[in-house]
């Protein structure tokens, strides 16, 4: 570039920034026009709010009027569903709890139903809470037509007529026995309260349920109540369907003997004795005469609906869950409550949740104790007049179940301690004659087992020795040996109480488990090894060994083997049992041996012996009872049969 361009450039550049300067505006024109941006800015922005207003109007509008359309709309639905019902179609789910110093019932204001029951002295075998009705898992409702309307009530809210949601009530401190535990059969009662849960019909027609608490009681008060339903449910109603449904949760240790060969239904008739469904599998019935109460059976819990007059009808069943399942049972009743065309009616009953404990039921009267299995009519004698008020005295003075359990072993064998001592004696004679035995064994084959039977009956009489003499103590014992097998494994008193290595003396006392299934063998024998079946079955060996060698099983040689078969077929089917069953088998075994040697003692054998065949060559009439009369007869026609038959034989 030349000099003349350069500064050609120059100049115009300077012309450029002279002319800028001098045409900058003003401050005041700066902000002037500042002024007016922001003027139209905000002009903008009020014009979009406005519109925004009107808009949100109008949306507004539009969603009041769907809002009012569609709430016109439910109310139109629940009232062609409810009918006049339908005023209680909508309301708030809430929970009001009833407690005492036993349990704690929780109701739900959907449908009024009792929605929880916890038992507060009792723990599932794992620790945690006991609950005899799960949340969420029962149903509770009245059905039936009203203005030509299916109503269940469950389906609708109740309204509680007090805003207290925590009722409790107290009363004077109940004593409790050395275990800790409250005593089943105090009768102090202290403060009762109640609430009433109203479902409303509107125009002055309601359903009220009344429930009501004592202090130390197992019992909540029901009542339904009926006001105006005459001009609302159908005047062709005979019957109002009351339906109580719930799943029986499981609250012990899983055992092949457990609480799935006790859960089931019970039920009284009015008039009549206690009756219960199957307890092995599902079961229904349709009862058609007046019922007093329903009892739904757990191994050592009930809840039950108990009348106080009583239920015209009930239709009950149950369906047995999977042995793997959390519950044992669902259980279902139908209860046909009497309608009549009047202004009120009131329904009276209540419901029992509590233990299976003896006193306690029996203090409820009506039979209610028949929910504890206590064996056979003879059986039962022994447990309700023997056993069970031998326990409870023991129990009032000792805390100890183990020491309780040896002291009442102690008490039956010094019970039976006579018919044991006969029994040993009648072993003691027949052992004496056991070289005459012998000599008829060797005079009649085996093949002449009749002669030979003869030849040993006409010994007996002769020296004075009864064959039955053995037998008929040892049956005079079956009563309470029986009485104690239907006794420990339902008695709640033992339940998760320990002794020694056993946890729980009311199930098996496992010192060796496995979760591995064995075909057959943890079918039969179970998973575990019960430690107090097994001394059980060694000291039953051991006792066996010892009885067995004063007795002549020459006629029957399968005898012996089945005395020894026994005890270990036991083993088999106590290992699941109740390990106080077992303890108490294992010291009546340890008892029943030191008898042995003690009665031995007092028996000598040559001495006896002697005397029998000084008896032998008396001259004395002979006299038969009618039984060895007709053994006499029995035994002559079996012989004079064989003896046709043997002709028989050599003719063809």
């Amino acid at each position: 570039m030349d000099r003349n361009s350069t500064i050609g450039l120059v100049l115009i550049f300077a012309v450029l920034v002279i002319f800028s300067y001098i045409n900058k505006p003003s401050q005041k024109e700066i902000e002037a026009a500042k002024q007016r941006r922001d003027s139209i800015e905000m002009a903008n922005q009020l014009a979009q709010k406005e519109i925004e207003t009107q808009q949100a109007a109008q949306l507004a509008a539009q969603t009041d009027q769907q809002q009012s359309s569609d709430s016109l709309s439910v109310e139109n639905e629940f009232r062609n569903l409810y009918g006049d019902f339908s005023v209680s179609a909508t309301g708030e789910d809430k929970l009001i709890v009833l407690e005492n110093n036993l349990m704690k019932v929780s109701l739900s204001t959907k449908g009024g139903k009792v929605q929880s029951v916890e038992l507060k002295n009792y723990k599932r075998h794992d620790g945690s809470k006991l609950i005899l009705i799960e949340d969420g898992k029962s149903e509770q409702h009245l059905n039936f037509f009203a203005q030509n309307r299916n109503i269940r009530t469950d389906e609708l809210y109740f309204k509680p007529l007090t805003s207290e949601q925590n009722i409790s009530v107290s009363g004077p401190s109940v004593p409790k026995g050395k275990e800790g535990k409250p005593r089943f059969n105090e009768k102090e009662k202290g403060e009762s309260k109640e609430i009433t849960l109203r479902l409303d019909a509107g125009n002055g027609r309601y359903i009220d349920y009344v429930y009501s608490i004592s202090h130390n009681s197992y019992v909540i008060g029901y009542d339904i109540k009926l006001n105006g339903m005459e001009r609302i449910i159908s005047t062709n109603t005979g019957f109002i369907d009351f339906n109580f449904n719930f799943d029986i949760p499981r609250q012990e240790k899983a055992s092949t003997y457990g609480e799935d060969r006790y859960t089931t239904i019970f039920y009284k008739f009015k008039d009549d004795e206690v009756d219960h469904l199957k307890t092995n599998k599902s079961d229904s019935e349709d009862l058609t005469t007046p019922v007093k109460w329903i009892g739904y059976k757990q191994l050592f819990f009930v809840s039950a609906l108990i009348a106080d007059e009583s239920f015209a009808n009930a239709a009950i069943s149950t369906d047995k869950k999977d042995a793997k399942s959390a519950y044992v049972s669902s259980v279902k009743t139908e209860i046909g409550l009497p309608f009549e065309t009047k202004t009120t009616q009131n329904y009276g009953m209540s419901f029992y949740f509590g233990p299976n404990h003896y006193q306690t039921l029996k203090e409820h009267g009506q039979d209610m104790e028949k929910l504890i299995d206590l064996g056979w009519p003879i059986v039962r004698e022994v447990n309700r007049y023997l056993i069970i008020p031998v326990f409870n005295f023991l129990r009032s003075k000792i805390a100890n179940f183990g020491i309780i359990i040896l002291l009442l072993t102690i008490l039956i064998r010094i019970i039976v301690f006579y018919p044991t001592y006969k029994t040993q004696v009648s072993q003691a004679k027949m052992k004496a004659l056991k070289p005459e035995i012998e000599e008829i064994n060797k005079k009649y084959p085996a093949e002449k087992a009749l002669e030979r039977q003869q030849a040993t009956m006409a010994l007996y009489k002769k020296v004075g020795v009864s064959p039955m003499g053995g037998c008929l103590p040892m049956l005079l014992q079956m009563p309470i040996l029986m009485a104690m097998f239907f006794f420990f494994p339902g008695s709640i008193e033992l339940r998760q109480e320990s002794f020694l290595w056993a946890n729980d003396l009311s199930t098996y006392d496992a010192i060796i488990s496995w979760k591995a299934h064995i075909p057959l063998l943890s079918s039969i024998y179970g998973n575990h090894v019960s430690l107090f079946t097994l001394l059980m079955t060694a000291t039953t060996i051991l006792q066996t060994k010892l009885t067995s060698g004063t007795q002549d099983t020459s006629a029957m040689p399968g005898m012996k083997t089945m005395l020894y078969f026994m005890p270990v077929m036991f083993m088999f089917f106590l290992n699941s049992y109740s390990a106080g069953l077992s303890y108490y088998y294992l010291l009546s075994n340890l008892f029943s041996i030191g008898q042995f040697y003690i009665i031995r003692g007092m028996v000598d054998e040559n001495k006896v012996r002697a005397q029998l065949m000084l008896a032998s060559t008396k001259k004395k009439p002979v006299t038969k009872s009618k039984f060895q009369q007709r053994l006499d007869d029995m035994m002559k026609q079996q012989q004079q049969l064989q003896q046709n038959q043997q002709r028989n034989s050599k003719k063809k």
